[in-house]
């Protein structure tokens, strides 16, 4: 393969409209997703994810899912990329998700190991191996944190052998972890993969960003990948560190609602989420809002 999976690609949230017939009164709006897909294009952003975490994958139905990729796929069209979240329980639920993805015209998929046990070293390459086999370019996502299972940078060299495995976004928030992985599997594009840590991971080799608050700050956010990959600490840091307090949220169990909300501060349609993801409690309200103040008014 041919495509690294690079640049700015953004795990895109997921509006919603009040249908009171579907569940919990919300249902995907597709009108709306589309429009912030071809937004984030627009704005300079390389590419956009759809069913991610971010994108509350887990409480879509198996028809809201693929919908939501195909919509990402025709916004998109031919002035970026869509890399699809395959998530799945097992390999054979995230394969199946791949050979969709593949069939929609994705041009890559993103894709955690299994994700309701700790899996062992076989089962994850086993795992990555027949998700491969979609022939899709596979990013592999290292995320701990949720699957407790760890892609080790010696794991990692073992799952660049398999074909069609080309990129690990990395979520460790150990940002050591970069010249380890680039040394152990330099076959692979090294993503950022924690918003707070985006600046450290590109200085250190990364050239990916598969992010979170590019739905709030796109142009913005590809300004400071730009400035990182050029080497031109000073402007980057001026760029990066007063919006530092808001990325944080991208590592926050709350960071969906986060991100949503950012959205809504900023005049874009964030929205509600659907549950198990409740509101944000005042107390983070207040942080939140502090936060992206700050930000604001630095880019103003």
């Amino acid at each position: 393969m041919t495509e690294k999976l690079d640049g700015v690609i953004v795990a895109t949230a997921l509006p919603y409209a009040e249908d009171t017939a579907a569940p919990a009164g919300l249902r995907p709006d597709y009108d709306r997703y589309a429009e912030h897909c071809r937004w984030l294009i627009d704005n300079g952003c390389r590419g956009v994810g759809p069913n991610g975490s971010l994108g509350e994958y887990s409480s879509l139905s198996d028809e809201e899912r693929r919908r939501v990729a195909r919509t990402a796929i025709e916004a998109v069209g031919d002035d970026g990329i869509v890399v699809v979240g395959v998530h799945g329980v097992g390999a054979h639920q995230a394969r199946s998700w791949a050979e969709k993805a593949a069939e929609d015209g994705a041009h890559g998929v993103l894709c955690l190991p299994p994700t309701m046990y700790r899996a062992n070293r076989s089962e994850v390459v086993h795992h990555f191996t027949e998700v491969a086999k979609a022939g899709l370019p596979v990013m592999a996502y290292n995320n701990p944190h949720d699957t407790k299972v760890d892609l080790t940078p010696g794991l990692l060299g073992e799952l660049a052998q398999i074909e069609n495995v080309v990129a690990v976004k990395e979520f460790t928030g150990d940002v050591r972890r970069i010249l380890e992985i680039r040394e152990q599997a330099p076959e692979l594009t090294v993503v950022a993969g924690a918003d707070d840590l985006t600046l450290e991971a590109l200085l250190m080799g990364a050239t990916g960003w598969f992010a979170g608050f590019p739905n709030v700050f796109p142009k913005e956010s590809v300004r400071l990948f730009d400035l990182a990959l050029e080497g031109r600490l000073a402007e980057a840091r001026a760029l990066y560190e007063p919006l530092v307090a808001a990325f944080r949220w991208d590592s926050r169990v709350e960071f969906v609602q986060a991100i949503k909300w950012s959205m809504d501060y900023v005049g874009r349609y964030g929205g509600p989420c659907r549950p198990p993801r409740g509101p944000l409690v005042p107390e983070h309200v207040a942080q939140l809002e502090q936060d992206m103040k700050r930000a604001v008014e630095s880019l103003a």
